[in-house]
Order: structure tokens, then sequence, then C-alpha cells
């Protein structure tokens, strides 16, 4: 009896840890995609982007940054001396943090793929690949994202191609990472639920163990589902990795991604890579918790997260850091919209502010609180501006100094809604015209400078707008 309740016990502390460990199971191939537009990333960037994706658990780093002409438009060339010395540095700084350096080209814009031309082009595709895998590189990428033609069987046999001329031949080299041409799901399929023909030839044709890329629901979207990954999964017939679009922001760049990575699948990813902003110091906030999520996918908590990477990252300026970062999360567009609210409790304490001040019915004690945070938040931006480091300024000044604008605006509208409340016509007429003077400040700045839209920002046209209501 005795050894029999052993044995259940045995089993069941098994069972527990078996438990947590397929909890905390990370998604195999896990790291950062350089692949904005835009400047990239300097030497010194990425190689202490190495150093970060080693700390934080990340063992991978493709690079595919976009406006690098010899990785895209000049693909056919090779790198000039001067730059093949920077990359066997940064492949080496690699190898040095235990990081798989996966080199990108991007050929689709002009690569040919009629029997004559088409054979020079793989030439010279091999060449350039052959001269990267003489530095070092085992791991390689054939991207097909964001051009206009759509030829996914000769992309394909071109992907083959490549399996069987490098990378089955040398033995010592990964199986190759795409990014196909339709590279989200909606894109993918058709009104039917079946495959558009550029997916289905493209799917169908690919070297059995390549790994396709793909972004989830759209381009830049609030999360993804399980279903929207098994979906996509069934229309290729195989896994497929997940490249992130977030905290990237090159398609508004006058706004930083300042939040966590969320809502991402619990399990089933073999891979997945962030995509940062060209502000490389500033991109590490999101992508440590990117990383969080890697490692222990069904455990992650993003609030936890996030606060661990500012904290982390910011020390003493934690606390302002995190008011500034909370002001700056979501990112939306017409056709993309990622990362969480801005400032919701702030944008809570101004909602219960306009609910109670028409009635007057504990109006004055919202209003002193709501002051009272404009004026904490005003300061974190003042004390930022000051205190932080250089690379940090650098990358968030024109915001700091907006969200500053912004607090102040915002507590000057506080005086004009009292102004208004007390009838002192002379003071409402005097706090308008300094407050429109703010405001067009404010817009003037907001094609560098974007923050805060939905709460700070909206508040203050809100008032505006309450005050030019009253007679």
């Amino acid at each position: 009896m005795k050894l029999k309740s052993t044995a259940v016990i045995i089993l069941f502390a098994f069972c527990a840890f078996s438990a947590v460990f397929a909890q905390a199971a990370p998604i195999p191939l896990r790291g950062i995609v350089e692949g904005f537009y835009g400047k990239p990333w300097t030497q010194e960037q990425r190689i202490d982007m190495m150093a970060f994706c080693e700390a934080h658990g990340l063992n991978a780093y493709i690079y595919a940054p976009k406006d690098d002409p010899y990785h895209r438009e000049k693909w056919r060339e090779p790198y000039p001396e001067a730059q093949i010395k920077k990359l066997a540095a940064l492949i080496g700084e690699a190898q040095r943090h235990h990081v798989k350096f996966i080199f990108a080209l991007s050929p689709g814009l002009d690569n040919s793929y009629t029997p004559l031309r088409g054979a020079r082009d793989r030439k010279k595709l091999l060449e350039k690949l052959e001269s990267v895998y003489a530095l070092g590189v085992r791991d390689f990428a054939v991207f097909f994202d964001d051009i206009t033609e759509k030829d996914g069987q000769g992309q394909a046999e071109l992907l083959r191609w490549l399996d069987a001329h490098f990378v089955k031949p040398r033995g010592d080299v990964s199986p190759l990472l795409t990014v196909p041409t339709e590279y989200f799901l909606p894109d993918m399929r058709g009104t039917d639920g079946k495959a558009k023909p550029y997916t289905k030839d493209f799917s169908l044709g690919l070297p059995k163990d390549a790994l396709p890329l793909f972004t989830g629901d759209g381009v830049v979207m609030q999360g993804l589902s399980g279903k929207t990954l098994d979906d996509t999964e069934r229309l290729y017939g195989r896994r497929l990795g997940l490249w992130w679009n977030y905290p990237v922001n090159d398609y508004m760049e006058a706004k930083l991604a300042l939040g966590p990575v969320e809502k991402l699948p619990e399990a089933g990813i073999p891979a997945i890579f962030f995509n940062p902003m060209s502000a490389a110091e500033l991109s590490k906030i999101s992508l440590a918790t990117g990383a969080a999520y890697a490692l222990a996918p069904e455990s992650y908590e993003p609030q936890a997260a996030w606060e661990n990477a500012i904290r982390e990252q910011y020390r003493d300026l934690a606390p302002q850091m995190t008011l500034f970062a909370d002001q700056s999360q979501h990112l939306e567009n017409n056709w993309a919209n990622i990362g969480r609210p801005d400032g919701e409790k702030l944008r809570a304490d101004m909602d219960e502010f306009w609910r109670a001040w028409p009635k007057g019915e504990g109006a004055d004690a919202r209003l002193a609180d709501l002051r009272q945070k404009l004026g904490v938040l005003k300061d974190a931006a003042k004390t930022l501006q000051s205190k932080l480091p250089g690379k940090q300024k650098r990358e968030c000044k024109f915001q700091l100094k907006q969200l500053e604008r912004l607090a102040e605006a915002d507590a000057l509208a506080l005086d004009l809604l009292e102004a208004i409340r007390a009838g002192d016509e002379k003071r409402v007429k005097k706090l308008t015209a300094k407050l429109e003077k703010k405001n067009r400040k404010i817009t003037d700045n907001e094609d560098k400078a974007k923050i805060s839209e939905t709460v700070c920002r909206a508040f203050l046209d809100e008032a505006l707008r309450y005050a030019g209501e009253k007679p």
C-alpha cells in the first residue's frame, strides 16, 4: 500500500513537472527580422541587438533591411568589400552570442523566370548566397513580399532549384525560409475559402522542408488567433512561421510603438520573428516582451512582461518611462490596427470626468484628480527629456516634447472649463485664445510626433468643442 502511494505521488509529481515543462516550451525559432522600410540599423545597433537577443533568449536574427540596396534593388550585385567586412564582423558577433544569422535576399522586384534570363538570374542568386556562405552563414531566406508580379509557380521553382543546387549539396545549410507575395490570410484565399491561384501554386511547389512566414489576418493586425493559424496552415498543407509586425512603425513613423506584444497563439508556431522600428533602443521594450512570449507562450502575461522590460531597461527612470510608453502603444490607419489602447486608465478618468462635469456631482473632485495626473504626466515627459541617455533620447525627443505640450494644454483646458462654469467671461476669452494657440502648436508638430491621440489629444479637442458650444 505504501509503495503504491509512493508511486502515485511520483506519478503526480511527474505529471505536474510535465505540465509546467509543456507550458514553458519555447517557440523553437524565435528572433528579430530587420525587415522595415527606411534607414537601416547601423553596424553598432546590429551588434548591440545580438547581445540583446542572447540576453533575452532569442536565437535568430534575419538580415533583411528593405532599404539596403544589395538586399533588394541590387540583389544581383555582390556586396562591396567594405560591406562584406561589416557583414563578416556581424556574423561573428551573432555566432559569439549564439544567434542564428539568417541572410535574406528579396529578388522578386525583377527576377526573371524565363528559361534564358531566368538561368542567368539563378546563377547570380547562387553566387550571392555563396559569397555569404563563405563568411560562415548557414541559414538563408528568400523573400517575395511587397511586389506586384504574382508568379507562384516560378517563385516555387526558384526555391526548389536553390534547395537542389545550394542547400542540399552542402549538407550544413538549414532549410530555406521564405515569404510569399500573398503573405496574410485574407490575401491568400478567395471568397470560396479556397487558396487563390498564386497561393495554391506557391504552396504546392515549395521544397518539402522550406518554412514560409506569414503576418496573420493582415499586414499589421491586432493579434493572431489559433483559428487563423490553423486555416492558413490548411491552405499551405504545412506549418507556417510568423513574421509579426510589431513594434515596426515604418508606415507611421511619427508614432512610436512602445507597448507589449499581445494576443498571439499559446501554441503551434514553429518560428516567430518580430519586425522592429528603426528606433533600435526603443524597440527593445516591445522586443523584450516578444522574447518573453516566445519563451513561454502559454504562460505569457503582456502587462507583467511590459513592466519588467521597462524596469530592466530604464531602472530609476522606469516610472516616468512607463507613463510615457503607456501613451504610445497603439498604431492605426486605414489598413493597420495593432497594439493596446493608449493610456486606458487616464482615458477612463477623462470619461468619468465628462460624465460628472455637466451635472456637477463630484465634478470638482474629478477635475482635481485629473489635473494632478496630467501634472505627473507632464513632469514625467520633462524628466525624461533631461535624464534619458543620449541614444534613447534621440529616438523619442519629438514625442516627449509633444506629450509635454499635450499634458500642459489639457491642464489649461481644465482651467478654461472652470472659468466657463464660474461665468468669468474675461478669463474664458483669455484662456480660449491661449489654448487655441497651444493647440495650433501641437497640430503643427503632429507630422513628426504623434502620441496619446485618443487620450490627451482627444481631451483637448473635447474641451475646445465644449467651450465652443457654450453661450
